[in-house]
């Protein structure tokens, strides 16, 4: 059997985030677990060898590289679609929601989350004018539909009409790397990254979705009526429409409690997770949430909105939740959760249970099953 991925979000280097750790590590295990399958990795770009998990995988790139709603056309439409017609293989993967219309090919689409129909303002007005004509038909076209969370699956089903019989649900889990770290660990951390203060943590891209404007507001607000010495440590990439949020920074009467560390790596996230007073995640919408178990894996509480999937994420008792959108309710949230030592240990105890559930073996098998279907 041959199967074609898309594949496009592997980037070279280390910079995977959401869609392309969830394609790296489903991707690794489907191709390990079925060395008898030949996979045909669709490549935009030139590759990292790394991402050539196994003998049963042959490496393509196909032009042109696809990061624009014009060259998103060319090469779904275009480039995959000749491929398609040339290879015939059993089954079309795509790991990024995207498919392509133009093949009698069976798709496997993975369909994160539909942020764009919920909050159209953050994206640009060519983008936002791609998604609504193609996402909805991608959805249709496909033979067999994932989602990474119940909450996606409702809102795909809602939105489009799909039929939920049509759909899977495949979580994403945290990578082993995720784990608690000694006391002694901690302190080194804290002392590294934080004059050696307790600190909160925010993991993930900054733009407006991630609501850092609140979060930095409730912090200021925290840090006045309180006078505690807990900092602000801020670890991912500046993304797109963050003036608003560098506006908010400068304005900031505590300032220098705030940190902003750019991107790390996975085994230095790890130690800033587990030394964590809580990991704070409360954007106003998500798909899943993968900072919420990837914090829960490291032993860390976790404080998270109260919306879309993170209540199913972070599971029934796992996290503290709060309204995203009020400031005065994430800054009591925050006095309480650096107040409240039983309840930071409670936090913690759930999230270790609930963590368990997610498991990037199972995510690869219901991708298999579904293709399977399909084939």
């Amino acid at each position: 059997m041959q199967i074609a991925v898309n594949v496009r979000f592997l980037l070279p280097g280390d910079r995977l985030e959401g869609i392309g750790r969830y394609t790296y590590e489903t991707a690794s295990r489907l191709v390990r677990a079925h060395p008898d399958v030949t996979f045909h990795f669709l490549f935009d770009r030139p590759f990292d060898p790394r991402y050539v998990f196994a003998p049963n995988v042959v490496p393509h790139v196909l032009r042109p590289p696809a990061r624009h709603p014009v060259l998103w056309w060319l090469w779904f439409e275009v480039s995959v679609a000749a491929w398609l017609r040339r290879h015939r293989p059993a089954a079309f993967l795509s790991f990024d929601s995207y498919t392509t219309l133009n093949t009698r090919v069976p798709r496997v689409t993975i369909f994160h989350d539909l942020a764009f129909e919920h909050f159209p303002q953050g994206i640009s007005p060519l983008v936002r004018r791609y998604y609504q004509h193609f996402m909805p038909r991608f959805a249709r076209a496909s033979a067999r539909l994932l989602t990474v969370s119940q909450a996606t699956k409702d809102d795909v089903a809602r939105t489009y009409g799909i039929d939920p019989a049509r759909m899977t649900v495949a979580y994403n889990a945290p990578a082993p790397v995720f784990q608690p770290l000694p006391a002694a660990g901690q302190q080194a951390v804290r002392d590294q990254y934080a004059a050696g203060q307790p600190y909160f943590l925010f993991v993930g891209a900054l733009h407006p979705r991630k609501n850092l404007v609140n979060l930095l507001r409730a912090f200021d607000a925290f840090k006045t009526a309180t006078g505690s010495p807990t900092q602000l440590l801020l670890v991912g990439r500046w993304a797109w429409q963050t003036g608003a949020i560098a506006d908010q920074y400068r304005a900031m009467r505590h300032q220098q409690a705030v940190q902003l560390t750019g991107r790390v790596p996975d085994a230095e996230l790890a130690r800033l997770y587990a030394a964590a007073r809580a990991t704070c995640y409360v954007p106003f919408f998500e798909g899943f949430g993968l900072p919420v178990v990837e914090a829960q894996a490291c032993g860390c509480p976790v404080l998270t909105s109260n919306t879309s999937s993170l209540p199913e994420a972070a599971g029934p008792h796992g996290a503290l939740l709060t309204d995203p959108h009020s400031v005065a309710d994430l800054t009591a949230a925050l006095t309480r959760l650096d107040h409240d030592a039983p309840l930071r240990e409670a936090l913690v105890r759930q999230g270790a249970l609930n963590v368990q559930r997610f498991s990037w073996d199972d995510t690869a098998a219901r991708v298999w099953d579904a293709l399977a279907a399909v084939s």
